[in-house]
């Protein structure tokens, strides 16, 4: 516990020691707010909790989220900062904490932001925690009888589809899947006619590889007219992968699909190589759409074919990408969604009226809710994010294909986002 107070503590300096040294408190300003520079204004600490993997398998999840979010704060901060109620301006304060991707952790760390002055968290990084930790929070607005915890949670990476539909106090910026895939097996029938079977691997032991593996992968490509001639499976933590590749040599499928993230996808791949299999296409779960998976196995994945809603492919996304990589982070369609969620923050913070003191938090916390629940659109890095009923998010994307170390845009969809009024 100790531990990780220091961490959030570090993270917070970090971030505000971009803004200039903070002078003496104004009288009356409250435990909210701090001066900052020579013109003696008082700018008020708007707490952001954020929280994910920083440790075990996940964790580069949760170094790229912490480090988009400080990134994202800097830049909005560096730029006025955010507007308060009466004339005030915010600032935004960042802190991490790790929830080592345990449902359990996770809970514990939000209820510590909940009893804190912290606005909204933004986490976690892993489906199963994301799973839990929505049924800890008051599932409709209102319920006198339900006393679960009345903060906005606003999810950046966790992708298992339809878990908001649990909480009102539960938002994603996480894009839809289904979309995702019923346009990449689209694609690949018109651009690789003659292949037809399909063998697919999944992470078994992680939600989001294997939900998406089973409900949306596999479906959408037998309703695309594939054919699908078996799986197998291995665990997250696995590092040897003969088994499970010697089970996808003996199907001698066109297609391989591998349902993981950046770490076994480059084992599976290594390991395919090893054993001579040669499949005339590679497709790759959406978290392996990241620089990770080039950098631990840039040669073994070419050609690998993978949807995802972040690209470098316009000059703010680019700028976006240096500045998360600047804060030791990497940019991806995980961490980005994070900055994409810093920027929607900012701006409804000001549009909803936060007036961002102690004596308000609870007011404040439900007057975001509340704006965000009913936003339609958000700004992306990729063109403007739609909003659903469920709070959910209908993102642009693009399928990539690795090719020579990086990641090439092959496709870019003209999909116009689904906007709803959410509750």
């Amino acid at each position: 516990m100790r531990r990780r107070g220091i961490v959030g503590v570090a993270l917070t300096m970090a971030s505000l020691s971009l803004l200039g040294p903070p002078t003496q408190l104004a009288p009356g300003a409250g435990r909210n707010s701090v001066q900052y520079g020579v013109d003696s204004v008082p700018r008020r600490l708007i707490k952001i909790a954020g929280f994910g993997a920083l440790s075990g398998p996940a964790h580069s999840f949760g170094i790229n989220s912490r480090a988009a979010l400080l990134a994202a704060a800097d830049t909005i901060n560096r730029q006025g900062g955010v507007q308060l109620a009466g004339g005030v301006t915010g600032v935004f304060d960042v802190s991490y904490m790790d929830d080592h991707c345990d449902a359990a952790q996770g809970i514990s760390v939000v209820r510590q932001a909940a009893n804190s002055d912290a606005l909204v968290a933004v986490g976690p990084s892993c489906s199963a925690v994301a799973e839990a930790l929505y049924q800890t929070l008051q599932h409709t607005v209102d319920d006198g009888s339900d006393t679960g915890i009345q903060m906005p949670v606003f999810t950046d990476s966790a992708m298992k589809a339809n878990l908001t539909r649990i909480s009102q106090w539960a938002f994603r910026n996480s894009p839809n899947e289904t979309d995702m895939y019923t346009v990449l097996w689209a694609w690949v029938r018109e651009h690789y006619p003659d292949l037809r079977t399909v063998y697919g691997g999944e992470e078994h032991d992680f939600a989001h590889s294997h939900s998406t593996w089973q409900n949306i992968i596999a479906p959408q490509a037998v309703a695309a007219g594939m054919t699908l001639v078996g799986q197998t499976s291995w665990s997250l933590t696995d590092r040897t992968f003969t088994s499970p590749v010697a089970s996808m040599k003996a199907a001698g499928a066109q297609v391989i699909v591998i349902s993981g993230h950046a770490t076994t996808t480059c084992g599976v791949l290594r390991e395919l190589s090893s054993q001579h299999v040669r499949p005339q296409l590679l497709v790759g779960l959406t978290s392996a759409s990241t620089n990770e998976t080039l950098h631990e196995c840039s040669r073994e994945a070419e050609g690998l074919l993978i949807p995802t809603s972040f690209a470098t492919q316009n000059a703010a996304a680019r700028k976006a990408a240096k500045a998360v990589e600047r804060a030791g982070g990497i940019a991806d369609l995980h961490s980005m969604a994070g900055w994409e969620i810093m920027l929607t923050l900012a701006r409804l913070i000001g549009e909803s009226g936060v007036v961002g003191t102690h004596d308000t938090l609870a007011v404040d916390r439900r007057k975001l809710r509340d704006a965000l629940a009913h936003s339609v659109s958000m700004e992306g890095l990729l063109g403007p994010i739609g909003r659903s009923v469920d709070r959910e998010a209908r993102k642009p994307f693009v399928l990539v294909q690795a090719r020579r170390g990086t990641w090439q845009v092959v496709y870019t969809p003209r999909l116009t986002p689904r906007n709803d009024q959410a509750n």
